[in-house]
């Protein structure tokens, strides 16, 4: 699989088990997706840091056709998208009956061959 400069950090901190998300240095704004430049603010400096996994689930759904053969013998598989709370926003793989609003924590797991996020709800306190 090909990475990009950008979005290397992400992908390195995947390999050693690690989920993280880019910061604006400047004015403090986390980033939803990797960038070159603060959306907030226009600075170029931002900076990756590795998150705890908590958040808020906004968006679920089920796959049911693999985007490629690796991917098949998962089908149907769930995808989330999460706000964590340190304010970025991650997609992942989830829990099967994850619905939105619900509180999950991530990890990196293993599925087809890949290192990815996934979700599982936190228990209600």
């Amino acid at each position: 699989m090909s990475v990009s400069r950008l979005s290397r950090p992400y992908a390195e901190g995947l390999v050693a088990g690690v989920l993280r998300y880019q910061r604006c240095a400047a004015c403090g704004q986390a980033q939803r997706l990797a960038r070159h430049a603060c959306p907030a603010c226009g600075s170029t400096d931002l900076r990756w840091h590795d998150c705890a996994g908590a958040g808020t689930v906004v968006a679920v759904t089920e796959v049911r056709r693999a985007p490629a053969d690796a991917w098949r013998a998962l089908v149907p598989y769930t995808l989330v998208l999460v706000d964590l709370d340190e304010g970025a926003r991650l997609m992942g793989h989830g829990a099967a009956g994850l619905a939105i609003g619900q509180r999950v924590r991530g990890r990196v797991a293993e599925a087809a061959g890949h290192r990815v996020p996934h979700f599982s709800p936190i228990p209600p306190a």
